[in-house]
């Protein structure tokens, strides 16, 4: 069903709002929009006057958005971002189409990256965008067509393909080891600072469980990603868990060693996630029919 014309206010008012809003100033985001700042608020005046709601709280020469302004503003974001993408992907590369991707940063940019001049080469008439994402999204909400992501396949009404396990290997630097010398059984890691990563929670814990160890308290400092806890074992500040794609060169080169055993698989895999109901976009399709000869057992892509 179309929405009633009086439910639409205009785009540009729709944008002062969320200017004001992300930067908290009028001038500030009359700045952004390169507009005056009488022109920022005759478009939030505007937008008062079409909902019949007050919007703007004033004080003295400033003004701030009201509580409900403020989920509003956070409610339309995700919308004009969408619009921002849709007129993008058709005014950069309408033959071919556009494919919006969120990737993790260290596998994308370790794993997927290197492979992407494989696909250009094959499929030129095809633009591939990037951005990074590090935990699940709503692709309603998200001006994504697909995303990379690690753990299981239960994205709703989406449909997955898997690209690879990640199995992970427990390294430290040779001084930090040496400063370390009694480890006689993986239960004595648990005395050393171990480096988390939050997308994992529970990774520390199965790597323990591999080597027999199970109910200890583990303790440790959280990153966001596993590029940050690489330098951060790299200058000697703790023993890290990464993944084996991530630590090759560091292990081939001395620069990292292993503490203990060798790589453990752990939980969870890397996948490829997309809404079915762009399930037959052109530009989607030959990416993942692309990607599927790249996944390491070359999962059969489901139809």
């Amino acid at each position: 069903m179309p929405l009633p014309r009086r439910s639409l206010p205009s785009i540009a008012s729709l944008r002062a709002l969320e200017a004001l809003d992300r930067l908290g100033s009028a001038t500030a985001a009359a700045a952004e929009l390169s507009l005056t700042q009488s022109a920022v608020s005759r478009q939030l005046k505007t937008l008062e006057e079409f909902i019949g709601h007050p919007l703007l709280i004033r004080e003295g020469r400033g003004v701030r958005l009201t509580p409900e302004a403020a989920d509003y503003a956070a409610r339309t974001r995700g919308a004009l971002e969408q619009i921002a993408q849709a007129t993008m992907r058709i005014s950069v590369n309408a033959a071919g189409g556009t494919l919006s991707l969120a990737i993790l940063p260290t596998f994308g940019m370790r794993w997927l990256v290197p492979r992407l001049p494989d696909f250009a080469h094959r499929h030129p008439e095809v633009t591939i965008n990037l951005s990074t994402r590090l935990y699940p999204f709503s692709f309603a909400s998200e001006p994504f067509d697909a995303a990379i992501h690690f753990g299981k396949p239960d994205w709703p009404g989406c449909g997955a393909l898997r690209l690879r396990r990640e199995a992970v290997v427990a390294v430290a630097t040779p001084e930090f080891l040496a400063r370390h010398r009694a480890l006689r059984a993986p239960r004595d890691l648990l005395r050393l600072p171990l480096l988390h990563i939050g997308t994992r929670p529970d990774a520390w814990a199965d790597w323990f469980a591999a080597q027999g160890v199970t109910g200890a308290a583990i303790s440790g400092t959280i990153h966001d990603q596993f590029s940050t806890i690489l330098q951060v074992a790299l200058h000697g500040l703790g023993v890290a868990l990464l993944p084996d794609y991530l630590v090759e060169q560091e292990l081939a080169t001395g620069r990292l060693v292993p503490v203990w055993g060798g790589a453990v698989t752990m939980r969870g895999a890397y996948y490829l996630i997309w809404p079915e109901r762009r399930a037959h976009d052109g530009a989607l399709k030959a990416f993942r029919d692309w990607l599927a000869g790249q996944a390491e057992d070359e999962d059969a892509l489901p139809r």
